[in-house]
């Protein structure tokens, strides 16, 4: 961690409110975000993390439609599926406001005011698709014919699926209204474009050059990007939902979702701290980490920083450390097939369980390609894992304490070299952890904590404290001493990763709360001896053949309803 940093402003991607979140957005986004701000705030690091909901947008305006409500009705439904299962995961925001917010309308206005005042924007005016039937000009998603290319029907305006030709929505074949079905007119209308070219050197030397150690996705995206030429972009758009366009006769253009949305950080922040926000943004000795998923590094890398360099002011990103995508039992997960594992479902069939999806999820978290979750690894994860290695150290330990040594630490008498071994195993996960984060390989990070529990499980099988009782207390006073130092470390060390398992962990140890801090790991006794423990509960239960029966029927019943709708 680099020690010129006094404070640190971790940002998830805005979760969009059109639907709910499923287990991707978990594994790309918000595990690694929630897993490095825990790590910090343990690390005694001042720490703010901050999200919301992304509420603006032609997709929430067609979601509206379907369902015969206004867009405030759909945001809100969302919003709050969205931050209860962010609770229900232990994933811990500072705040997690939303761009429907008055104060992110009126952050989000200044923001386009500043920029506008100072020259920033060009005013162009082109010629788009105008849908009469519906009385709205449609983004190219929303613009589908035949392609020019491949001669299929259903290319979109920006791209054809079958063939992968780019496309722009004038090189279509008999375009149509995907929202209406209708036939489409071309109509002039004028927008604001931020001239994305005019910081492509400044946008390539910060990013290549300054920032090399950047993931290698990251960089390779926005290589590419600068490779082809940054060309304008369009910063607002014709609708009626959104933040209005804070210039005079712009009546009926709103702010585009892009442009608006990760100012949502800024509003946010100063939601949370109106007084003190500037200390996060505009402070040099504040470090800045987005956390997000592939589909949106242009966005945060290229977009945003030249928006904020625009601004003047505000710092730029240290780190965009974006993860690749979740597939679903080898299919890609697809919130409009229902191909999906839902957060809340999960909450609801899983009571008590959220850790060991978060397990699962990080140990396989696709953090340099695509990776695939499937129930039966979910299902190995946590038998053979989590149940085995951890939870079996815990309970074989406590167990022993509670039935020969009346539920108390006991003395550590003369450590023998197999103790102070599988005490300095402690200092061992606590370095690997700490390197592992700090470069985000979060897999890597979990793994070296748990390869502490697999050396607690090592050092019980090769010193049997349950034989050696019958001949020797005293000994087996040191070996449940060692062990029971090592469940505290551990206590302590997953709580990034597996919140709720070390709060219960904490618990049953009795650790007090000036023990629960990273730097307490460097004394291999937190434990004192004599103190008193709680009563042993099992961490984890075994995840049945039934359960994963249960959730694979549950795929093919979505599969089948996603089928059989029009």
């Amino acid at each position: 961690m680099n020690q010129s940093f006094k404070r640190c402003l971790v940002t998830s991607a805005l979760p969009y409110a059109n639907g709910p979140i499923h287990i991707g957005h978990l594994a790309g986004v918000y595990i690694p975000a929630d897993t490095y701000a825990r790590y910090l705030r343990l690390r005694g690091y001042d720490v703010l993390h901050i999200c919301g909901s992304d509420e603006h947008g032609i997709p929430i305006t067609i979601k509206a439609r379907q369902m015969g409500i206004t867009p405030q009705d759909v945001v809100d439904k969302y919003h709050a599926i969205i931050k209860e299962a962010f609770s229900g995961f232990g994933i811990q925001f500072d705040i997690y406001s939303r761009t429907s917010s008055a104060a992110h309308r009126q952050t989000a206005a200044d923001f386009f005011s500043e920029l506008y005042k100072k020259g920033k924007f060009i005013l162009k005016t082109t010629q788009q698709y105008y849908d009469e039937e519906t009385g709205q000009f449609l983004a190219d998603r929303y613009i589908r014919g035949k392609c020019p290319v491949c001669a299929k029907d259903g290319a979109y305006g920006d791209q054809c699926e079958h063939c992968g030709s780019a496309l722009n929505p004038t090189d279509l074949i008999e375009p149509h209204s995907a929202i209406s079905g209708g036939q489409l007119k071309l109509k002039p209308t004028s927008h604001w474009y931020l001239p994305l070219n005019e910081y492509q050197e400044w946008l390539r030397q910060w990013i290549l050059d300054e920032h090399s150690d950047w993931k290698a996705n990251v960089l390779g995206q926005c290589r590419s990007w600068l490779d082809a030429g940054l060309q304008p972009r369009a910063v607002s758009r014709d609708l009626d939902w959104g933040i209005s366009v804070p210039v005079e006769g712009a009546e009926g253009k709103v702010l585009y979702v892009w442009f608006d949305a990760p100012i949502g950080y800024i509003s946010n922040t100063k939601e949370l701290l109106p007084d003190t926000w500037q200390q996060y943004w505009q402070s040099p000795d504040t470090r800045l980490v987005h956390f997000i998923g592939k589909d949106n590094i242009v966005f945060h890398c290229i977009i945003f920083p030249a928006m904020l360099k625009a601004h003047g002011g505000f710092i730029l990103p240290d780190n965009v450390p974006a993860n690749e995508f979740l597939n679903l039992e080898n299919e890609k997960i697809s919130t409009s097939k229902n191909w999906a594992v839902w957060l809340h479902d999960y909450l609801a069939d899983f009571a008590g369980k959220q850790d060991v999806l978060r397990y699962a999820l990080a140990v396989n978290m696709p953090e340099t390609k695509d990776n695939n979750f499937t129930w039966r690894d979910f299902q190995d994860r946590a038998n053979n894992e989590l149940v085995a290695i951890l939870g079996n150290f815990i309970n074989r330990a406590m167990t022993l304490v509670h039935k020969h040594f009346e539920g108390r630490v006991p003395p550590a008498g003369v450590l023998a070299p197999i103790d102070r071994q599988a005490l300095a195993e402690i200092a061992v996960a606590k370095g690997g952890v700490e390197e592992a984060i700090e470069n985000f390989c979060f897999r890597e990070a979990l793994k070296a904590a748990m390869n502490l529990a697999r050396a607690g499980n090592k050092y019980l099988a090769d010193t049997e404290p349950w034989r050696e009782i019958k001949t020797n207390a005293e000994r087996t006073q040191t070996l449940l001493y060692t062990a029971l130092q090592i469940a505290a470390a551990l206590a302590v060390m997953l709580q990034p990763f597996l919140p709720f398992t070390a709060q219960k962990l904490q618990a049953m140890l009795r650790l007090p709360s000036s023990a629960l801090q990273w730097d307490t790991l460097d004394n291999p006794c937190l434990l004192p001896e004599g103190s008193p423990l709680a009563a042993p509960e099992l961490l984890f239960e075994k995840i049945t053949d039934e359960q994963v029966a249960a959730q694979l029927h549950k795929l093919e019943c979505q599969r089948e309803q996603n089928l059989a709708a029009p």
